[in-house]
């Protein structure tokens, strides 16, 4: 199963050249890094970064990211991943522009 982290381009820079990250603001805030599933990622996008500009869509399988990663309760009650490690870049199938469009962000052909 694949999971999904949205970072901003700098953030993603800064983890593509050190190798690792502990996350965004809001993760270093909570001490875990936030992830969504496809099926979570698009309120995610909308509810956090809805004019945060063109960002970067990460893409982590499940079964790689070990017991570190746990189920939580968010918002109204749905289990979200969160990982409590950082993030290194080895964690990370593929990467893809998320850019914002008129109507939000538009995400890659395989997640619509």
């Amino acid at each position: 199963m694949l999971i999904y982290k949205i970072l901003r381009p700098a953030e993603w820079d800064s983890l593509d050249a050190q190798g690792e990250s502990l996350g965004a603001p809001v993760d270093l805030e909570d001490g875990f890094i936030h992830f969504s599933t496809a099926e979570q990622l698009r309120e995610t996008a909308a509810k956090h970064f809805a004019t945060a500009g063109d960002l970067v869509l990460l893409a982590c399988d499940v079964e790689k990211l070990g017991p570190a990663l746990r189920w939580e309760p968010s918002r109204g009650g749905a289990l979200f991943p969160h990982l409590y490690r950082p993030l290194v870049r080895a964690d990370i199938l593929w990467h893809a522009p998320l850019p914002q469009g008129a109507q939000g962000h538009v995400f890659p052909k395989d997640l619509a």
